[in-house]
């Protein structure tokens, strides 16, 4: 029986429920994004990148230390939070991936060093979410600082590249989150910063009312998108007999999901499924992001 015989004809679209990193993902690279949101089973990744260790060590060091009392919120304190939580995954060998802790250890303790630790933070690790007529979006803030009669979004940084403004005023996720925190706690939100720990340096970026909107605007239109590509991967899902273990076949979806091939394949977790992508790009080592020792 249709819709339209059960009355349902002009009912509003369901909302599309989704993450910055999902909307983003579709931005990327649609291939991608469907081998990571909608295959099931989803295809086997490379292997884990040590970047990445790197970043939730630091991230889950950061987070604990603003759980003690305030009396041991010392920088020696966050380093050995550092070194206890201390990720392994995607180092070269042991001998890296010690330089890398120690590294990685001298930069939470220097950024630790010029926090105030009885600056209570609004939020560690918080999940924010809204919605909109056609959206219902969440994410996690590393941090949500109060500054006055405003909130702040702070999003930490341990990539090699130092950031600047821009990065600030262009990111999706920061706006949304600006937007969620504000609706959700009630007190207005505008600015946003990335603290990029290796350097010292903090991006900021001061939105207005109506950025804010732009950027919540541009979050509905790729939703638009991606959820009319996910509503054409269930019809065209019966195409593809793919087992487990065995390669995705792309064919019958690469009308609505194609390939985005370019030089960021070679740092895709499913380049070895992505025939398109492995002739852009050969796969970085799973240490390559990381600086020189």
């Amino acid at each position: 029986m249709s819709a339209e015989q059960l009355g349902f004809e002009g009912m509003p679209r369901r909302l599309y429920t989704c993450t910055p990193s999902r909307l983003n993902a579709w931005l990327d690279c649609p291939r991608r994004y469907r081998m990571t949101y909608l295959d099931r089973p989803m295809p086997p990744k490379g292997p884990p990148w040590a970047h990445n260790s790197v970043g939730a060590s630091v991230h889950n060091a950061l987070a604990g230390w603003w759980k003690l009392p305030v009396e041991q919120r010392t920088p020696e304190t966050a380093g050995r939070l550092l070194v206890r939580g201390w990720l392994t995954d995607g180092f070269r060998d042991e001998e890296q991936s010690a330089r890398q802790r120690d590294r990685a250890r001298a930069m939470v303790e220097r950024y630790v060093a010029g926090l105030d630790p009885e600056d209570e933070p609004v939020g560690v690790e918080r999940t924010v979410a809204t919605r909109t007529d056609r959206i219902a979006v969440s994410g996690r803030v590393d941090r949500l600082d109060e500054r006055g009669a405003e909130l702040v979004v702070v999003d930490y940084k341990t990539g090699r590249h130092v950031l600047t403004a821009d990065d600030a005023r262009g990111s999706l996720a920061l706006a949304l989150y600006a937007v969620a925190s504000s609706r959700m706690l009630r007190r207005p939100c505008h600015r946003v910063e990335l603290h990029h720990l290796p350097s010292g340096e903090v991006a900021v970026w001061e939105h207005t009312d109506a950025s804010l909107a732009r950027h919540l605007g541009r979050a509905e239109q790729i939703a638009a998108e991606a959820q009319d590509a996910d509503e054409a991967y269930r019809a065209l899902r019966p195409a593809a007999r793919t087992r487990p273990g065995e390669a995705p076949d792309h064919a019958p979806f690469d009308e609505v999901f194609p390939p985005n091939p370019s030089a960021l394949c070679a740092w895709c977790d499913f380049s070895r499924h992505c025939p398109e992508g492995q002739r852009a790009a050969s796969r970085k080592e799973p240490w390559a992001a990381l600086p020189a020792d």
